[in-house]
């Protein structure tokens, strides 16, 4: 009953999201001096990413500039995978556990996961690509706590959320810029990824030892 209560919580209020959703879009670009308020609907439109939640960053970028509207990209990113990690923890880790650790290849895998959690966690943060919601749901079910989960997951954001600010702040003041910003991000990306890969196989190599 209480899993059900939730999910019809959660259902209500992506509805009401999806209904008003413009609206909420057209007062945020209208740059209002209400931060939190703001920062509540931002959290609200990652939480359930009827707008994709790049589109809103930028639009919070033109309104209230890089820094601020990075800052409140962040925010709302950061707070909406928080409460999706806390929503599926503690409504369905009893289930997840069962499939997660169900399967001998997939239960090695997420105990190198648990292991390195911090790490891992940080560095697919890092690339946008990567589905936010896959991340917040598999770290749910896992047995990863919730502070480390919360530390990793929002320090890794702060670039991505940064740059959906700065990407739509340079679109209304310096378009001609984006070329520039575009080429700093994808050799930040491509660092990433050797990075994370690196670390992937040295962690499955130190595993495989033990």
């Amino acid at each position: 009953m209480k899993k059900i209560i939730v999910i019809i919580g959660y259902l209500l209020i992506g509805l009401l999201i999806y209904l008003y959703g413009e609206g909420l879009l057209e007062w945020i670009r209208k740059g209002t001096d209400y931060i939190i308020i703001t920062s509540l609907l931002a959290t609200l439109f990652a939480l359930f990413p009827i707008i994709p939640y790049p589109l809103i960053g930028g639009v919070l970028g033109a309104a209230y500039g890089p820094l601020t509207g990075g800052l409140i990209t962040w925010i709302g990113s950061s707070l909406a995978s928080i409460i999706m990690f806390a929503f599926v923890r503690y409504g369905f880790q009893d289930l997840g556990k069962k499939w997660l650790y169900r399967y001998n290849k997939l239960s090695k895998i997420t105990t190198i996961f648990e292991r390195n959690a911090f790490m891992t966690i940080f560095l697919t943060r890092l690339i946008p690509v990567i589905p936010s919601i896959v991340v917040n749901i598999y770290s749910a079910l896992s047995r990863v706590s919730l502070l480390q989960y919360s530390l990793a997951s929002t320090i890794g954001k702060a670039p991505s959320m940064l740059l959906f600010a700065v990407v739509g702040n340079t679109l209304v003041t310096e378009p001609k810029e984006l070329f520039y910003i575009a080429l700093f991000y994808i050799v930040f990306l491509v660092i990433v990824y050797i990075s994370f890969r690196f670390f992937q196989t040295f962690t499955v190599r130190d595993q495989t030892k033990k």
